[in-house]
């Protein structure tokens, strides 16, 4: 995706219609609208950062609508801001390890609703169809929150293997 908002999408751009759908996927999953695009316009971006002007030419928006998105996804982690050294624009930038990231999120997510979960078991009472139905949502995300970590740790000793190459050279 173009870097400068003198390079922004065109109307039949093909990488402006992925970010579309890709943040329609998003907000099907629960994303805001705004944010959604703000985040996929990022990642598609060559440079891995552009500033609020350019999110706002590129996505064709509001700089208000890019404020309360970048807001948003700040809050939750998956935007930084910058400045670039000579710069005097603020710079917004996903972290290298987004995914991993929103996974780590997620499993905070399943804990409060794990924790929740049993509190309806307690009101509803174990031996009801509704506490047994609880209990069976409790025991799967109780299942993924331990499997996780063990995941994460794979992917992060795969992303370390990749980078150091064989031998421990590294890999350009």
């Amino acid at each position: 995706m173009p870097d400068s908002p003198e390079a922004a999408a065109g109307p039949k751009d093909p990488l402006l219609g992925f970010v579309e759908r890709f943040a329609s996927v998003l907000v099907a999953a629960g994303f805001p609208p705004m944010p959604a695009r703000v985040f996929v316009a990022l990642l598609v971006t060559d440079s891995g950062r552009l500033t609020a002007a350019e999110l706002a030419a590129t996505l064709r928006i509001s700089p208000a609508a890019v404020s309360g998105a970048v807001r948003y996804l700040g809050q939750l982690g998956l935007v930084h801001k910058e400045r670039v050294p000579g710069s005097r624009r603020d710079y917004y930038r996903m972290p290298d390890d987004i995914w991993n990231t929103m996974l780590r999120l997620r499993d905070q997510v399943l804990v409060r609703w794990t924790m929740l979960l049993r509190e309806g078991i307690g009101l509803a009472g174990p031996d009801t169809p509704a506490g047994a139905r609880m209990a069976e949502h409790v025991e799967f995300f109780e299942f993924v929150s331990r499997e996780l970590p063990g995941v994460l740790a794979r992917w992060d000793a795969l992303q370390a293997e990749r980078r150091s190459g064989p031998r421990g050279i590294p890999v350009t």
